[in-house]
């Protein structure tokens, strides 16, 4: 699986310790590459942009609370960005939403609790059942 992330100079720090947790990925780094403040918005769209082009099959990001980040994920068609914040969501957003890109906040949760979520959300095929089907197609 090949997965692009990014974070703004809120979320540097967890997305690099999620990097070296994923290495069993094929992981590409979208920036920001410091702490020095910066506009989610800019890296967010890049990796929509490379998750809806199918370059990568999905995508995290993560900012001080997440919400930017979704916000900005999901104005790219195609893109399904679930901000989650608890082990459910993470699950259910994959089995019901197809959900494409995760997004986190590192300031409404501890880096651990990031780690198992990403490893969840990773981890969850899509249930592929009729109903959720039909309502991911009322979303397109």
């Amino acid at each position: 699986m090949k997965i692009a992330i990014a974070a703004d100079h809120g979320g540097f720090e967890y997305k690099n310790e999620i990097i070296k947790h994923l290495s069993r990925y094929e992981v590409k780094d979208f920036g920001t590459f410091s702490e020095e403040s910066c506009d989610y918005p800019e890296f967010a769209k890049k990796v929509a942009l490379e998750v809806a082009s199918g370059n990568y099959d999905r995508g995290i990001l993560i900012c001080g609370t997440g919400i930017g980040m979704s916000i900005c994920a999901n104005k790219v068609k195609g893109i399904r960005a679930a901000l989650c914040s608890d082990k459910f969501s993470a699950k259910a957003t994959r089995e019901h939403n197809d959900s494409n890109i995760l997004c986190m906040g590192a300031r409404v949760i501890d880096l651990p609790l990031a780690i198992e979520i990403t490893d969840i959300w990773l981890s969850t095929p899509f249930s592929n059942e009729e109903r959720h089907i039909r309502r991911i197609g009322m979303i397109e």
